[in-house]
């Protein structure tokens, strides 16, 4: 062993101890490596830098901003909420069908992608069935590596081992070849996640910062709005038709604030901004909120021509996307101080409704329209989410927004875009599937197309990148290189030969597989499929069987990444939001890893003969 293999397993050791540790961030650990390398001369700075040209970092921040473009669109929502409806509140339904959806789309489309955008959806599942997002996020990481074995191109590392074949002169293997394996292996997963789940002891969605915030429903009940809420449908023959909303003057006449509009458009009703020269129209449909309780409500829907229509969800929190709510208070320095809402005309001012008043502990319920504001005063507005946030970017600034319920983390700023977010993500899959046009370059079609589109804008984009898992990724890349450099490769090679080339095939393969989910703890598993794939051709040949059973192994191996945190962009891609530890992978992974194994020394002999 020369003095720079030594140094590079030595610095191996210290990086995978400071992962363990976990005193250093992981992305600063990586840049640490790439820093180790070139000023000990084992990589030049072009070789230990060579990960941030990778085509599959590319690829992997393309396909955040393509998942963003989903979240933004309500795509993701609708998928979660698909999820929900399904599952109900069960956790364990949850968990079967979320790995049973992320394997079979990971089976035709990359697995890291199909991750990258269902984090979105989990952290929204998570946060409804009042789960820990601990809790899901290694299901859904284990069903994306699962994803591998189910197709040939499901995944890089069965694309290396199959273009090796090739290379050697052989028949590759065909697009279902691993599939028997890889449903088998689905099925142990989903089994073992039900129960694994129970070690990933983190606090619940509930608990963690940013989930505190309080609920439509909860601000429903401190502000005394229960029974408020009317949706009222606007017949042919009323009287509102061709009005503009301030002109109608109907919270002065009637107690009525309209919060929100439901109007047809393409065949389909949609909810839109509703302000002071909003003109009514046959067949609107007003949410309504009546503050006056001596109105009678079927001499209003009598006089002004309305049919009552049916209300789902209380004060209207079933239509949380499109209608918003916030708690707003006056700057110290603002003019309005001591003038009434309606002297300072607020509707007309900032195109929302105040449906409720606090002053200190108390709740003022009855014409709170015509209290002089004082400093302190905390108002619920409603109306849209855009008008909502406008408060706080006007240039004159009166008001503040003290806090925004829970909800607005579901709000999709793009849903009318949803269809070509859909159309997007359909075209980047099909030219993925043609092998036509590279990976990265498909992706970043899709991204261009989905900003064309307006589903995603310049700042949604960037910060939808989860850029330390990223530098993760690439500095940890170099490792593979400098193995090859010093001769790692080749010790790791004869030492596979001295133990197991006098013995069984199944104990080669036993060997092989063990090799590579060992070689997959420190490097991604498409390089330890490139490193591998070479060895399993050459040890079927000097032991005269075929080559097929243990390159299958070899892809299997790859793909059984479950171990660490950094044997996969997919683990690396749930570590901070599901708030992992370097040993919650290793305590989870490692049992499961051993699973699959016995399953490959199993079930490929017998699909592949030697």
């Amino acid at each position: 062993m020369n003095n720079q293999l030594l140094w590079v397993l030595c610095l191996l050791a210290f990086v995978v101890m400071l992962f363990i540790t976990g005193k250093l961030r992981m992305e600063v650990v990586a840049l640490l490596v790439i820093i180790a390398f070139v000023l000990s001369g084992t990589l030049t700075l072009q070789e230990a830098t060579l990960g941030f040209s990778d085509p599959n970092v590319i690829l992997i921040a393309a396909l955040f901003v393509v998942g963003e473009g989903l979240v933004r669109t309500g795509v993701a929502l609708q998928l979660g909420e698909w999820l929900i409806k399904v599952a109900g509140n069960s956790e364990s339904r949850v968990v079967v069908l979320l790995m049973l959806t992320v394997a079979g789309l990971g089976a035709v489309m990359s697995s890291t992608g199909v991750v990258a955008i269902f984090i979105p959806v989990v952290l929204s599942v998570a946060v409804k069935i009042n789960s820990s997002p601990g809790r899901l996020m290694m299901p859904l990481s284990f069903a994306g590596l699962i994803s591998g074995m189910m197709t040939l191109v499901a995944t890089p590392p069965n694309l290396v081992v199959n273009s090796e074949l090739v290379r050697e002169g052989l028949n590759g293997f065909g697009f279902f070849a691993v599939t028997p394996i890889g449903l088998v292996v689905l099925l142990l997963g989903i089994g073992y996640m039900l129960l694994a789940r129970f070690w990933l002891v983190t606090p619940t969605a509930a608990d963690r910062p940013g989930q505190a915030r309080r609920t439509f429903r909860e601000l429903i009940h401190q502000y005394r709005l229960s029974g408020r809420a009317r949706r009222l449908a606007i017949r042919p023959d009323s009287p509102l038709i061709g009005h503009r909303l301030d002109d109608l003057q109907l919270r002065e006449r009637f107690g009525a604030s309209v919060v929100g509009l439901e109007r047809w458009r393409k065949f389909r009703r949609v909810m839109v901004p509703v302000t002071g020269t909003t003109e009514f129209r046959s067949g609107d449909v007003l949410l309504i909120d009546m503050s006056a309780a001596e109105i009678d409500l079927r001499e209003f829907c009598s006089s002004q021509q309305l049919e009552p229509m049916v209300l789902r969800g209380e004060y209207f929190s079933d239509r949380a996307r499109d209608v918003g709510m916030a708690e707003v208070s006056l700057l110290a320095d603002s003019p309005l101080q001591g003038k009434s809402l309606r002297e300072i005309a607020f509707r007309s001012r900032y195109g929302i409704s105040v449906v409720g008043m606090r002053r200190g502990s108390e709740v003022l319920e009855n014409a709170f329209t015509d209290e002089p504001l004082a400093l302190g005063d905390i108002l619920l507005v409603m109306g849209d989410w855009k008008k909502i946030a406008q408060i706080q970017q006007q240039t004159q600034r009166d008001f503040m927004v003290l806090n925004l319920p829970a909800e607005v983390d579901e709000v999709a700023p793009a849903s009318s875009q949803a269809p070509h977010a859909l159309f997007c993500l359909a075209l980047m899959v099909a030219m993925m599937l043609t092998e036509e046009i590279p990976n990265p370059i498909a992706a970043i079609i899709a991204c261009l197309l989905m900003g064309k589109f307006r589903c995603i804008n310049a700042e949604s984009a960037w910060r939808s990148i989860l850029w330390p898992g990223l530098i993760l990724i690439v500095g940890m890349m170099p490792f593979a290189l400098a193995l090859q450099k010093t001769g790692g490769v080749a010790l790791i090679v004869d030492g596979l030969m001295q133990l197991a080339g006098g013995h069984s095939p199944q104990v080669m393969l036993v060997c092989l597989f063990v090799l590579c989910a060992t070689i997959g703890l420190f490097i991604s598993n498409t390089a330890t499929a490139v490193l591998m794939a070479p060895i399993g051709v050459a040890a079927a040949h000097q032991m005269g069987v075929s080559p097929y059973p243990f390159t299958m192994a070899v892809a299997v191996a790859a793909s059984a990444a479950f171990m660490t945190p950094v044997s996969s962009p997919v683990n690396t891609l749930v570590c901070a939001p599901g708030g992992y530890r370097f040993f919650d992978f290793v305590k989870v992974g490692v049992p499961f890893t051993l699973i699959v194994m016995v399953v490959s020394v199993l079930l490929i002999p017998r699909l592949f003969p030697f």
